[in-house]
C-alpha cells in the first residue's frame, strides 16, 4: 500500500510512496501528529536525481525492519530539498554545525517544536567502520525518549541556539574599499590547483561563480593571472569525464581532482552557470573550444531538459536501472561493435579508453570494466566531421540504452537562470532562436507560475504550481528579465523586472537591508532562514545586490541603488572575511564601486547602424557595462551611441570604434 506520499507532485516524493515507512509530507499536520503521539520526528530531506538518497532508501526505507522502528519511534516526514530549500536551509545549517559537514540525504532527529537533537548524511543500515547504523540508532533513540525526555530537550535548546546564531550571522563589518577585491583573489589564488585547475581539491565543484569573479577581477586589473586560473579549469573541465563527450552538458561534480570521474547526476542550474562562464571566456579569448562547450550544452538542454511548453526540467538522476553511472559509461568491445577499425581506434586514442575499463568503482576503488570518456590533451576534433559521425553514431545508440530519471518539475529560480544564459548567448552569438527560447520560457512562468502581478509561485508538475516563490525565485528571475531586456529592448521586461523587485523589497527585506529566504507572513517554521552565502548556485542576496545596482543604472531610481549599497555593505565583513562563500557578492560589488557604463543604442533598429553597433558591442565582454537600444533616445530618431559613466552622461557620438575602446579590455 503506498503511504501518504502517493498524492504529491515531487518525483522525489513519489519515488518513497510505496515504502513500508509511513512518511508524512511537510505541513501542520505532522506536527499535531506528533504531539498527540508523544514522538519525536524524523525528518529526511534529499531530492530525485541524488544517488546517495536512492543508496539510503533501498538499504533502509525499503527495509521491513529498519521500517518497523522508524514507524514505532518517529512520526517521519520526508522533503525535497528543491521543493523547500528553506526547510532544507534550516536543517542543514544544523547538520553543519553538529558535523562539519553537509549533504544529502540529511537525516534529522527532532522534537514536535521542530528542534533538532541529531543531525547527520547518509546513515547506513547496520554498524559500519565503527559507525552506528539506523538499526543501533534507532532502538538508544526510544529508549531515551521515553527514559530520559529532559535530555533530549536540553540538546534541542543548545542546537537551536547555535543555529539561529549560525544562520543570523553578523556579516557587518568595516567599510570595504578595491582592497577587499584584491584580498579575495589572492585567497582563491592560494586555493587554484595548479596542476589541474579548479580551486581546492577533490571532490571539484564546477564553481561557476567563483569563476564569474575572477574574470571580472582580471577585466578590472588587467592582471593575467585570474584569466589563467579561469581558462585553465575550463579546459580541464570541458576535456574530463564531468563533461558528457558525447551527449554535451555537464555532471554535477569531480569525485577525483582531475576532472575524470564524475557524480553523474546533471542539474539544469550547472548547464545555465556554466554556460555564462564559458560564454563569457569566449568572449574575451574568441577560442573556438569555449564556444563548443557553450553550443553543445545549449543542445544537451534543448534535448533533453525543455518540455513541450518551452519552460524547463530540474535534472536528470545519476542512476539507471540502479547503478550510477550505467547509461554514459563504455565497455571497449561495445565501441569497437559500433564503429570501424577507424574510428575505434580514433575513440580509444582520444578517449583514454582501456580493455579493462579505466573507470574506478568510488566505494571499492576498484575497475568495473566499462570506460568514462575523457581527453587528456587539447585538440580540434570537435571541429572535424568524423567526429560529428562517431558522435551521432554513439549518442543515438546510448538513446536506447534505459535512461535515467528525468526530475521533470519545473522550478522558477533554475528556469530564471536558464533564461539569463539563453538571453545573454542569444544576444552575443546573434541568434534570435535562442533569444525566443528565453522569451517562450518567460510567458509560461508568467502563465502558470505567477498568480497575481509580481508575484511568484515556486515548483510547476502535471499542470499543477504550488509553494509560495522564494527570495532565489524573484532574485533568479529577475536576473533573467534583465538579460532578457538588453537583448530585445522590449520594455515589458524591464517593467516585470521591477515589479518583482518591488515584491523582494516589500516582503522579504529584512530590517538590516538583507533578504530573508521567505516572504514574510509564511508558514512557521523553526526560524525564518537567511542565506548570505553561495553553495552550488549563487545566494539569492548575492544576485539581488547586483539586480538592484543594474536596474537603478537602467531607471535611473536611486532608491534602487540605495537599496544595493545597503545590502553590500551589510555584507561588509563576510566580503573581507569569507571571500569564497561571497563570490556573487564580490562581484556585485566590483560593480559598485565602478566604474560602469551605460550605453544606449537609438535609431531605426532594422538599420545596418544600429544593428551593427548593437552587434558589436554587445559581441565584447563587458561585465560593468548595460548596453540598449531605444529608437528615440534622447529626443532624436537618428543613429548615434549614447555613453554614461558614474552618473554623468556624454555628447552623443556615431563612432564605433571609440565606444568600443571605452568598454572594452584586451587580453
Amino acid at each position: 500500500m503506498s503511504n501518504r506520499l502517493a498524492t504529491e507532485k515531487s518525483p522525489y516524493l513519489l519515488q518513497h510512496k510505496d515504502n513500508p515507512v509511513d512518511w508524512w509530507p511537510w505541513g501542520s499536520d505532522v506536527f499535531v501528529a506528533a504531539r498527540k503521539t508523544d514522538r519525536p520526528i524524523f525528518l529526511s530531506i534529499g531530492y530525485a536525481t541524488c544517488h546517495w538518497c536512492h543508496v539510503m532508501e533501498r538499504e533502509s526505507f525499503e527495509d521491513p525492519e529498519v521500517a518497523r522502528l522508524l514507524n514505532e519511534t518517529f512520526i517521519n516526514i520526508k522533503v525535497d530539498r528543491e521543493e523547500r530549500p528553506d526547510i532544507d536551509a534550516i536543517y542543514m545549517s544544523a547538520c553543519q554545525a553538529a558535523t562539519g559537514h553537509g549533504g544529502w540525504p540529511l537525516s534529522i532527529m527532532m522534537t514536535a517544536e521542530m528542534r533538532p537533537f541529531f543531525a547527520a548524511t547518509y546513515i547506513p543500515k547496520t554498524a559500519r567502520y565503527g559507525r552506528e547504523g539506523l538499526l543501533q540508532i534507532i532502538p538508544k533513540i526510544a529508549f531515551s525518549w521515553k527514559k530520559d525526555r529532559p535530555q533530549f530537550e536540553n540538546i534541542a535548546d543548545n542546537f537551536t541556539q547555535a543555529l539561529k546564531a549560525s544562520i543570523h550571522l553578523d556579516l557587518s563589518g568595516e567599510s570595504l574599499s578595491e582592497e577587499a577585491l584584491h584580498q579575495a583573489f589572492r585567497y582563491y589564488e592560494r586555493k587554484y590547483d595548479s596542476a589541474h585547475g579548479g580551486l581546492g581539491r577533490a571532490p571539484k565543484f564546477p564553481s561557476p561563480e567563483r569563476l564569474r569573479f575572477l574574470l571580472r577581477y582580471w577585466y578590472r586589473t588587467e592582471d593575467p593571472r585570474p584569466l589563467e586560473i579561469v581558462e585553465h579549469t575550463l579546459q580541464k573541465m570541458r576535456r574530463g569525464g564531468i563533461y558528457d563527450q558525447i551527449g554535451g552538458g555537464f555532471h554535477r561534480y569531480s569525485t577525483d581532482e582531475v576532472w575524470r570521474v564524475p557524480h553523474f547526476e546533471k542539474m539544469l542550474y550547472d548547464q545555465a552557470l556554466l554556460i555564462l562562464i564559458y560564454l563569457e571566456a569566449f568572449q574575451i579569448t574568441a577560442k573556438p573550444e569555449y564556444l563548443q562547450t557553450v553550443r553543445s550544452t545549449l543542445e544537451y538542454i534543448d534535448r533533453e531538459l525543455k518540455n513541450s511548453e518551452g519552460a524547463y526540467c530540474t535534472g536528470e538522476d545519476a542512476d539507471s536501472e540502479g547503478i550510477e553511472g550505467k547509461y554514459y559509461v563504455w565497455d571497449l568491445a561495445e565501441i569497437r561493435s559500433l564503429l570501424d577499425p577507424a574510428m575505434a581506434d580514433l575513440m580509444v586514442n582520444t578517449f583514454n579508453l582501456e580493455r579493462s575499463g579505466n573507470y574506478l568503482d568510488e566505494a571499492t576503488r576498484g575497475k568495473t570494466g566499462n570506460n568514462i570518456l575523457y581527453r587528456s590533451a587539447e585538440d580540434t576534433l570537435d571541429d572535424s566531421e568524423i567526429f560529428r559521425t562517431i558522435t551521432t553514431q554513439l549518442l543515438e545508440y546510448r538513446g536506447r540504452r534505459i535512461r535515467p530519471l528525468l526530475d521533470d518539475k519545473v522550478l522558477t529560480d533554475w528556469n530564471g537562470l536558464m533564461i539569463a544564459a539563453l538571453a545573454r548567448c542569444g544576444m552575443v552569438l546573434k541568434d534570435q532562436g535562442l533569444i525566443c527560447r528565453a522569451e517562450k520560457c518567460v510567458q509560461f512562468i508568467k502563465e502558470y507560475m505567477m498568480p497575481k502581478p509580481g508575484r511568484l509561485l515556486h515548483r510547476w508538475r502535471e499542470e499543477e504550481a504550488g509553494i509560495p516563490g522564494f527570495l532565489d525565485d524573484y532574485a533568479y528571475m529577475i536576473k533573467g528579465l534583465l538579460a532578457l531586456y538588453e537583448a530585445t529592448g522590449k520594455e515589458e521586461y524591464c517593467t516585470l523586472a521591477l515589479t518583482l523587485c518591488r515584491t523582494v523589497l516589500t516582503e522579504f527585506r529584512s530590517e538590516s537591508g538583507d533578504f530573508f529566504m521567505v516572504a514574510r507572513g509564511g508558514e512557521p517554521l523553526l526560524l525564518r532562514p537567511t542565506q548570505p552565502f553561495d553553495s552550488a548556485i549563487p545566494s539569492g542576496n548575492g544576485v539581488m545586490m547586483m539586480n538592484l545596482l543594474r536596474l537603478a543604472r537602467i531607471t535611473g531610481d536611486s532608491e534602487l541603488e540605495a537599496a544595493g549599497h545597503q545590502v553590500i555593505q551589510h555584507y561588509a565583513g563576510g566580503i573581507w572575511n569569507y571571500p569564497d562563500g561571497l563570490s556573487a557578492a564580490l562581484s556585485a560589488f566590483d560593480y559598485a564601486l565602478g566604474p560602469s557604463t551605460e550605453v544606449v543604442v537609438s535609431g531605426d533598429n532594422n538599420s545596418d547602424d544600429v544593428q551593427a553597433a548593437l552587434s558589436a558591442l554587445r559581441a565584447v565582454y563587458a561585465p560593468n557595462s548595460v548596453i540598449l537600444s531605444c529608437p528615440d533616445f534622447g529626443g532624436t530618431t537618428d543613429f548615434a551611441i549614447h555613453m554614461c559613466s558614474g552618473h554623468t552622461c556624454e555628447p552623443p557620438i556615431q563612432d564605433l570604434r571609440t565606444a568600443l575602446a571605452r568598454i572594452v579590455k584586451s587580453t
